[in-house]
């Protein structure tokens, strides 16, 4: 049988099972038990019909390759003429050193965290099942656990950590200013009158640790604080005073929450009552109220027009009286406005009653 070796390729001579010696590029013959195995300069060292250590055990192909091992908790980089290649795990691995330059950097991955120097670039090429991703945002921080045990907190930026068997795991946090919504809540006034109220309050987190570690549920207590001082405050006070003083109420349970700021660890920045709802039937009974009391206004505010214009009418009979001269261009100005806009005029008797006009106003004017 005739096997030819090109310059890219070394071949591995068996003879009845067993390896012989590696052959350089030509071509060969072979009979009876002899086999001739071909390998890639480019792939790693192996062969399908004896182990690596056997082939090493070769001296001329010990001279022509390189040799890393991989302990357990390890892994290395593996380097082809100063580029990333690919990762290696545990084990014995031998490449070519005919053609290509072969470098390999050994990390130690005990520890989930991986070290800093290691460019992001690495972990894209590696296979997903080897380290986790974490990514935080600008706006956020991000508490680190590792076997279930606080590690430390994460500013905003891109984290690593090895598949070591140990649990990783990551709560982010938001930075930024908060909302909380406290709605519907049914409250009795001192007048025994149930409403209810929405609330809102604004926060920021002040101890990203502290508020994960020493309160259950932060967000649930910050509601229970806001809702024990909404009905403290609507309990002690009557329906009116509350409708009319909804920005004390505000101010009332904005100081509560600012008292309990260092023990929730937040900071309360604002506070207040979006919205008081009333039963259906007090709804009606306000708006009642509501019309009636317009409904006076506009009252008090014609009869007010009213005296005012009969005490400008008397003023001008006054001087009307007081004046012939007034009296009489008074007169003759509400002739001209019946003139302006009446037409012809007829009676039985005589004339037309314009011309009659016409001649008093001109006897008027001499």
């Amino acid at each position: 049988m005739k096997t030819i070796i090109h310059e890219n390729a070394r071949g591995f001579l068996f003879n009845n099972g067993r390896f012989v010696k590696m052959l350089a590029p030509g071509k060969y013959h072979t009979f009876g038990d002899r086999i001739i195995e071909v390998a890639d300069l480019e792939a790693p060292i192996c062969s399908g019909l004896c182990s690596l250590d056997t082939l090493l055990a070769d001296g001329e192909i010990a001279k022509q390759a390189v040799t890393v091992e991989v302990a357990d908790q390890q892994l290395a980089l593996h380097y082809v003429n100063g580029k990333f290649c690919d990762a290696l795990t545990v084990g014995k691995h031998a490449y070519w050193t005919v053609f290509d330059k072969h470098e390999f950097r050994i990390l130690d991955i005990s520890s989930p965290e991986a070290a800093n120097d290691v460019p992001e670039y690495i972990f894209a090429s590696l296979p997903l099942g080897l380290y986790k991703k974490v990514e935080v945002a600008q706006y956020q921080k991000a508490r680190l656990y590792i076997g279930k045990k606080f590690v430390k907190l994460l500013e905003s930026g891109t984290y690593y950590f090895w598949h070591t068997g140990i649990s990783v795991d990551v709560e982010t946090v938001d930075t930024r200013l908060t909302q909380m919504n406290i709605v519907g809540q049914e409250i009795l006034t001192q007048d025994k009158v149930s409403i209810r109220v929405n609330f809102v309050a604004s926060y920021k987190i002040t101890d990203f640790v502290k508020i994960a570690t020493e309160i259950n549920n932060f967000e649930e207590q910050v509601h229970i604080a806001a809702q024990l001082a909404l009905r403290d405050y609507v309990g002690k006070h009557k329906l009116d005073e509350i409708l009319e003083n909804k920005e004390e109420m505000s101010a009332y349970v904005f100081e509560r929450l600012k008292a309990k700021e260092n023990e929730f660890f937040l900071e309360i920045t604002d506070a207040g009552v979006k919205d008081i709802i009333l039963p259906g039937e007090i709804r009606d009974i306000m708006n009642t109220v509501l019309v009636a009391e317009k409904r006076a206004q506009a009252n008090v505010i014609t009869r007010r027009e009213e005296v005012a214009s009969t005490r400008s009418l008397l003023n001008t009979a006054k001087l009307m009286d007081e004046n012939q001269t007034l009296y009489k261009l008074k007169e003759l100005e509400y002739i001209e406005r019946i003139c302006e806009n009446v037409g012809n005029i007829n009676l039985g008797s005589g004339g037309d009653i314009l011309t009659q006009l016409a001649a008093v106003l001109r006897g008027s004017a001499t």
